[in-house]
């Protein structure tokens, strides 16, 4: 983003907080009170698994029946169709299920950056009714081992649930933010291959750089597959200087910006150390030397390599 583009973005967001008290106000106050009986109702609206918009709706009391329901998400000209459950509750008031899959990488609504809104068509024979989805207040994520997942585990596009002042459910689209995501790690005796996928960038001149405390080992990214790059780097190069381990990163570089951290971004896991926890293996990358490498995850997910001495680890 350019410097010109940075401080738009922090005017947009320093305007976006003062308005957000009185925008709540108005929503929560004049909106919603007003327009619960002629609006579909959101009782549960989360997205799950960084592409599917749960719903679960309920229909006015006014509605008495219907065959079949569908929810629409809508952006300007652009209009598509998802299937939705229509089904009677206990108390014989209409309630509606839906799961709206987002994302033409992930071959399903194809949603591109921006506000899409969210209504939903219900037909009772001859009848066509729409209804807003009325969202009196987000989800909020139960507490866990897992959190809210904001980014396709696809395409790393960004999805999110938001509402307009009148308190109409939107779906929210980013493209996403600049990563590079580990696919595979594989350790032998004489090196480490790593493959990864790229985000967020569009660029040549693709190379991972392995960095510790003085000390860096360069190489060049190769595809492999579609969308999928390797590097290789020998573990003689890695081997500690004495006996104190060396902690190894790793920074992919491209020509579009600064270095990024390899890492695993694409998960809801509240702790990636422990839930992706790799082995440690011992290696012999020169003759007579044995190191102990341990791969792992930090805390904000980065991959680390940490070597140390293997000699009485046997």
């Amino acid at each position: 983003m350019s410097a010109r583009g940075r401080i738009l973005a922090a005017v947009r967001r320093r305007a976006a907080a003062r308005l957000a008290r009185p925008r709540a106000w108005l929503m929560d106050r004049l909106f919603v009170p007003r327009r619960a009986a002629r609006t579909a109702r959101l009782r549960y609206a989360a997205v799950l698994d960084g592409q599917t918009v749960n719903l679960h709706a309920e229909l006015p009391r006014s509605v008495t029946g219907a065959d079949r329901a569908e929810i629409v998400v809508q952006r300007r000209r652009h209009r598509h169709r998802v299937p939705a459950r229509i089904y009677a509750g206990r108390d014989g008031r209409l309630l509606v299920d839906a799961a709206v899959l987002l994302g033409a990488g992930a071959r399903a609504v194809p949603v591109t950056p921006g506000r899409w809104r969210l209504r939903l068509h219900v037909t009772a024979g001859r009848r066509s009714l729409r209804f807003p989805l009325l969202l009196a207040e987000l989800t909020r994520p139960a507490a866990g081992p897992t959190g809210p997942m904001t980014s396709s585990p696809v395409t790393a596009d960004r999805y999110r649930l938001g509402r307009t002042v009148r308190g109409d459910a939107r779906v929210v689209c980013a493209r996403p933010r600049p990563a590079a995501e580990v696919v595979t790690v594989h350790i032998e005796h004489a090196r480490i291959e790593v493959d990864l996928r790229l985000f967020g960038v569009d660029a040549d001149a693709r190379q991972a750089e392995f960095v510790a405390a003085g000390r860096s080992v360069t190489r060049p990214l190769r595809p492999v597959d579609a969308g999928v790059w390797r590097v290789e780097v020998p573990l003689a190069e890695m081997v500690p200087a004495g006996t104190r381990n060396v902690h190894w990163d790793v920074l992919v570089h491209t020509d579009a910006r600064a270095p990024l951290r390899l890492g695993r971004r694409l998960h809801d896991v509240r702790a990636p150390g422990r839930v992706f926890a790799m082995r440690k293996i011992l290696v012999s990358p020169r003759r007579g030397t044995l190191m102990l490498i341990q791969p792992r995850y930090t805390p904000a997910g980065n991959l680390r390599f940490t070597c140390g001495d293997g000699t009485g680890a046997e």
